[in-house]
């Protein structure tokens, strides 16, 4: 009891330290759309006193000695802004401030708000992601899209251009976390892999935490995407409509109450549809890569409505559904996931408190089903609630964040295996977790504490999860900084890690009912978990050019896989034998470990993006050996790829500045794969020891060798796209896209056809051409 009144005492007096100066606070929106600027700088004109803009668009400049200032925003693409204010005692000053675009179309600039956010925060092991940085990528078609765009991010693996999933520096695509909004997204990629669901145009921004992320999230063990979306168009009615060889969006918003006054409430929406015709068009344009098409689609719907206050309080409330199908896909005769959601955030600035209010309430469905040419059943759905509210306080260089987050789900899961045994699940189980995080800025030390507790009510666990982010500036160009934590995690996934080639993308709630010891040692908890620990530096040996490098090591100390070697029935009968043959979930231990190093070059008409990533992925598990005798072994997972490399180049050019060439390259080193030990002749016995072995045909079949103990070639793709804008007027334009994914036609193997004994290669060669008109 004591310790907690001591934490109270703490906490208020943090609070309550600036109460002597005065503050000012406040939203920065674009004049054209009323649209938030994010992270850009607001300062105290003369004074070293200012703050960032959050992904709200909120600044909060506090501890400022009474008097009179001038209220300063320089942004690229926009006109200075100053505004006169006065600071009173104990008080706190509201000030909105809306930023006119250019008139002078700026070729450079020296400092980016990005690089004073680095000097003024930790930002390890995370990569902040805009529409504008996603449209430096080469596109599909006409369409920028997120997928493409994560696949350049230092520590991102991605497996295959048909049914690919992003893996995260060792973690697997169940370990990932991906928010909208506040809300859950079980599935965020489309099956050919080349698209997510998300609209790049609805994006505001996306941070991407590659690990060492603080107690703000929880629930996954290896990463999160929290993306943020626009609130829509405050000002006029705009939209954009686009089409292209691959598929074709339409984006609308506008006004639904339209401010008056700066001041004013308003009431704005923004809706997006985007679909994918590439199963027709293929057909005809891309029969070399088919010849009965390409057989992937999609169609994903989004929908906002953003109410804003006085203020710069809001409340948004919005809904999704996405849709994805494949026909005729090797084996598979039809596969097909839905994903839908609601939920509402709201952001709300308490009048005479120097707290910034957050809260959400979302539910959210994901189900997809497949069917097989065996006739054997699979399905998976989950569904569920989260909540959550979280408090804010700025204090100066300083700020406290503390909340709590509720979430409930089901789970309902059903899954044959090749020799018929079945698994299946239905689970309702709740979470919540309680967290603070403490960012104390101590001059050229910033030590950034954080601690998380997560109960997990269906297995009656509790989960104390300490965090800490430090960053030393060794100088105005070196900063040092660190990162680690523990995390845990429930969901487990409906596919192995074992799999090559997985459409099927699953989600089960961890079981309470796991084997009793790995290796030995008695199995405690029911939880995966995993521990990080991050160390790397930041650089700027210009204001152009800057560099980024980063180590990381992630033990996971406990995972839990789908056991795809079930045999036997686990009952009375299968008492005395091995637990590997007969219960449906099996445990494995791991680690990963590796460099990230990142280059970027910004300078006039040019944009250079240079990512090399070495890495390792181990995995330990249970296996049995020839002699019926489980022993431990370790190997390397399918998706352990020692060197990645990225290279992304983008040029402006022409008279009007209204072309653009951009390309990407990428080189990965071979995947492991499990060899094939021989080929035998599998008689079917489809009458048990009744059956005619003796005339009967046997199909081909084949024992495999140890586990992913050979490697694939070496993948490499080259990607080229150019635009050209037209400038219809001040608010209309049409942009024309020429792009090529593949343009060398390297030959990638996705996998082999171990009956068969032929290659099935990734995507060839594929133009694409392309229209959109913005207004």
């Amino acid at each position: 009891m004591k310790k907690i009144v001591v934490f109270v005492v703490v906490v208020f007096v943090l609070i309550t330290a600036n109460a002597q100066d005065g503050s000012v606070r406040g939203f920065v929106y674009e004049k054209k759309t009323g649209e938030p600027v994010i992270f850009t700088n607001v300062y105290l004109k003369g004074t070293t006193i200012g703050a960032s803009t959050d992904v709200n668009g909120y600044y909060n400049i506090s501890k400022v000695p009474p008097g009179n200032y001038i209220l300063t925003i320089t942004y690229i693409g926009y006109d200075t802004l100053t505004v006169p204010i006065e600071i009173e005692r104990n008080k706190m000053l509201t000030q909105k401030l809306f930023l006119e675009e250019s008139s002078i179309r700026l070729e450079e600039f020296l400092v980016s708000a990005e690089r004073q956010e680095n000097k003024k925060s930790i930002q390890a092991s995370i990569t902040k992601v805009t529409p504008k940085q996603i449209s430096k990528l080469p596109t599909m078609g006409a369409q920028p899209d997120l997928a493409q765009y994560l696949q350049v991010v230092p520590g991102v693996v991605f497996t295959g251009d048909q049914g690919g999933q992003l893996y995260i520096r060792g973690g697997s695509p169940i370990q990932n976390k991906v928010l909208l909004d506040g809300m859950v997204i079980y599935n965020p990629f489309h099956s050919i892999g080349l698209f997510s669901v998300f609209d790049s145009d609805i994006i505001r921004n996306a941070d991407v935490f590659t690990g060492g992320f603080n107690a703000q999230y929880s629930g996954r063990i290896s990463s999160v995407m929290d993306i943020t979306t626009k609130d829509g168009n405050k000002k006029h009615l705009s939209g954009k409509l686009s089409g292209d060889t691959f598929g074709a969006k339409i984006l609308l918003e506008g006004p639904l109450i339209k401010a008056k006054e700066d001041n004013d409430l308003s009431l704005s929406w923004v809706g997006s549809l985007k679909t994918s015709y590439l199963k027709e068009t293929s057909k005809q344009l891309y029969t070399y890569a088919n010849e009965n098409g390409l057989p992937f689609g999609f169609t994903d719907l989004y929908g906002k409505l953003s109410l804003n206050g006085k203020n710069g309080s809001k409340v948004n409330v919005f809904g999704f559904n996405f849709t994805d199908f494949v026909k005729g896909y090797e084996d598979i005769s039809d596969l097909s996931w839905t994903t839908f959601g609601i939920g509402s955030n709201v952001v709300l600035v308490p009048q005479g408190s120097s707290a910034l209010i957050t809260a959400n309430l979302a539910y959210s469905n994901y189900t997809i089903e497949l069917a097989s040419a065996d006739n054997k059943p699979r399905k998976s759905e989950v569904g569920g609630f989260n909540m959550g509210l979280t408090f804010t306080y700025f204090l100066g260089d300083d700020k406290l964040d503390y909340g709590v987050e509720i979430s409930g789900f089901k789970t309902d899961f059903e899954f044959v295996n090749s020799v018929g045994k079945h698994t299946g699940q239905v689970e309702n189980t709740s979470e919540l977790g309680v967290y603070s995080v403490y960012k104390k800025n101590l001059g050229r030390l910033i030590i950034e504490p954080g601690l998380r507790v997560q109960y997990y009510a269906s297995l009656s666990e509790t989960s104390f999860e300490p965090r800490l982010g430090l960053k030393y500036k060794i100088n105005d160009k070196l900063r040092l900084k660190a990162a680690g934590g523990i995390y845990s995690q429930n969901f487990i996934a409906a596919n192995s890690d074992k799999d090559v080639v997985n459409l099927f993308y699953g989600f089960l709630t961890g079981p309470d009912d796991l084997q009793k010891e790995f290796n030995g040692e008695p199995v405690t908890s029911a939880l995966q978990k995993s521990r990080h620990a991050i160390l790397g530096f930041e650089y700027d040996l210009t204001n152009r050019i800057n560099f980024n490098i980063e180590g990381y090591y992630k033990l996971n100390t406990q995972m839990t896989e789908l056991n795809r070697n079930k045999l036997i029935d686990d009952d009375q009968l299968s008492a005395m034998d091995p637990y590997i043959l007969k219960e449906d979930f099996i445990i494995e231990k791991g680690d990963a470990y590796g460099v990230d190093f990142l280059a970027k070059y910004d300078y006039k008409r040019f944009y250079l993006w240079f990512v090399y990533s070495i890495g390792k992925v181990n995995r330990t598990g249970e296996f049995l050996n020839d002699a019926s005798e489980i022993v431990v072994k370790d190997y390397a997972p399918h998706f352990d790829r020692r060197h990645n490399i990225n290279f992304l180049g983008s040029y402006t050019f022409g008279k009007d500045l209204n072309w653009e060439f951009s390309c990407r390259w990428n080189f990965g080193s071979g995947f492991p794969f499990t060899p094939t030990r021989g080929y035998y002749e599998k008689v079917p016995l489809q009458n048990g020891i009744e059956s005619d072995y003796k005339n009967v045909n046997g199909d081909l079949s084949y024992l495999l060798g140890n586990i992913n103990t050979s490697r694939m070639p070496t993948y490499h793709r080259f990607d080229v796209n150019i635009k050209k804008t037209f400038y219809l007027s001040d608010r209309t334009e049409i942009q024309m896209t020429g792009s090529v994914t593949n343009i060398y036609n390297r030959k990638n193997i996705f996998y082999v056809d171990r009956v068969k004994m032929e290659k099935v290669y990734q995507l060839p060669i594929l133009p694409s051409i392309g229209a959109t008109i913005t207004f």
